[in-house]
């Protein structure tokens, strides 16, 4: 028996919110202090279903949905939160920098599969979408992290060194996303099942 396709976006939404459910009401536990787990519970699961709930709301089942496309947009939020849970941002120095760049990575792959499914044409609006696209969800992670705990926080002296770096890092996950994207276009556009 094979397992319905929205398992995997499902289980990604569950641990999120679950890990988020822990680090909001385990505030005594280093890894959470300060890191306004409680607005993060409210927000990563809205954003984890903006994309699948405009989907739905466009194409009203005339489509299959991209439940891969799903899951990629979502896994970022897991892999933040799984961050925090297991301490690796305070443990490991080079965490935050990988995690800006791997996850606009997955982020972008993951609205570049929903486009592509949703037939935007030309494809150099995919481009400037995913890229650009990145870039601005870049721009308005860091401006609600600034927001919810950075300004009163104990960042404050690095935030804007720090800022930069993971603007240009999300912004150029992003940008290999695209490129990922456009091999993976190419192969199956030769026959070749990407």
């Amino acid at each position: 028996m094979r397992a319905p396709r929205w398992t995997v976006p499902a289980l990604v939404l569950a641990l999120t919110v679950v890990q988020l459910l822990v680090a909001t009401f385990a505030r005594d536990l280093p890894q959470f202090a300060g890191k306004a787990f409680g607005a993060r519970l409210v927000f990563y699961p809205v954003m984890m279903l903006f994309v699948p709930g405009v989907w739905f709301a466009v194409h009203r089942g005339s489509r299959p949905a991209p439940w891969g496309g799903f899951s990629l947009v979502m896994l970022p939020f897991l892999v933040d939160v799984s961050g925090n849970t297991l301490d690796l941002y305070d443990r490991v120095v080079w965490w935050d920098d990988l995690l800006h760049f791997g996850n606009w990575c997955l982020l972008t792959l993951g609205l570049g599969v929903v486009l592509r499914l949703a037939d935007v044409r030309p494809r150099w609006v995919r481009a400037v979408t995913a890229v650009g696209g990145g870039a601005l969800l870049a721009l308005l992670w860091e401006v609600g992290e600034w927001w919810t705990f950075i300004r009163h926080g104990t960042e404050l002296d690095t935030a804007y060194e720090d800022t930069l770096g993971d603007m240009v890092l999300g912004t150029t996950g992003s940008a290999v996303a695209l490129v990922v994207l456009v091999a993976l276009s190419r192969r199956s556009s030769s026959g070749t099942r990407p």
